[in-house]
């Protein structure tokens, strides 16, 4: 196969989700994390900030929760500015939602929480690329207490809350696979990500156009872990957009000749990477 490297423009689409109880998850969603109800169809609703689809919730009452499974470890809100962190993060206390932890990555100011199923979430905004750190042809990504009162400090105190910004978009998405490098070889031989870093032993980072990470991916929950359950709260399948229908044909043509099976319909082509989880793509 031969080598080859993602449009720079490719990203992270509409993340799908099963949740137990979509009323809940819809109140979760709607008044703690600030997303809209696009539409619902049923027992699916799609939620965002006014323009793409961010969040497919799909309804299966009775589904359990499976930790130690491949698939969703969090999926990534990235809003635009520090400022607007600020402003979600003094929404969220006033709110009383629980938070899971804060982090600086360098490249990046993240909170850490759940949604009322246990699926993980990241809101996070992004430092400017020309303060991202290159240190021997390696992207510096840490883990280091975030500066939450520098954070805060931020609001004059004069700022409102509307939700989410309408220019979030889903900046990443984290899985929980079974083994690392079989994993890191799709994604970068097969799919055409670029290999970023490596986190320890048991995590990695991959992404397109110089990004810090489109897709991490890590075997925290052990290796070997087998896929979700269909019956289980999660990951449905994620959305790698690409930015050309000839981009995604292209895509495609790889997948199948490494032996991976897609399908397409008018919803996407979609494929199982080699933990079994479902990744659509599709053409901006």
């Amino acid at each position: 196969m031969t080598n080859y490297t993602l449009p720079s423009q490719t990203h992270i689409g509409t993340v799908a989700l099963t949740v137990t109880n979509l009323a809940r998850s819809l109140s979760f969603y709607q008044y703690n994390i600030g997303l809209k109800l696009h539409r619902q169809d049923g027992d699916t609703a799609w939620l965002g900030t006014g323009g793409s689809d961010l969040l497919e919730l799909k309804e299966l009452p009775g589904a359990t929760a499976v930790p130690r499974a491949t698939g969703l470890y969090h999926f990534a809100l990235l809003i635009p500015s520090r400022l607007e962190l600020a402003k979600t993060l003094k929404h969220l206390v006033e709110t009383e939602t629980p938070l899971g932890g804060f982090s600086d990555h360098e490249v990046s100011e993240a909170i850490y929480l759940s949604d009322p199923d246990g699926n993980g979430i990241e809101i996070y905004r992004d430092r400017p690329r020309e303060e991202w750190e290159v240190k021997d042809g390696t992207l510096q990504i840490v883990t280091s207490p975030m500066d939450i009162d520098g954070v805060l400090a931020e609001l004059s105190g004069g700022e409102t809350w509307d939700g989410l910004h309408p220019d979030t978009v889903m900046g990443h998405i984290h899985l929980q696979v079974a083994h690392l490098r079989p994993s890191e070889a799709f994604y970068t031989n097969v799919l055409g990500f670029d290999f970023i870093a490596r986190y320890g032993t048991a995590a990695s980072f991959v992404s397109a156009g110089g990004y810090h990470h489109h897709i991490g991916m890590n075997t925290w929950a052990g290796v070997g872990v087998p896929p979700r359950p269909a019956d289980a709260v999660g990951l449905r399948w994620y959305t790698i957009q690409l930015p050309t229908p000839a981009a995604l044909e292209e895509v495609v043509a790889r997948v199948r000749e490494s032996g991976t099976a897609v399908t397409q319909n008018d919803a996407g082509a979609f494929l199982q990477d080699p933990s079994q989880i479902t990744v659509r793509l599709i053409a901006a």
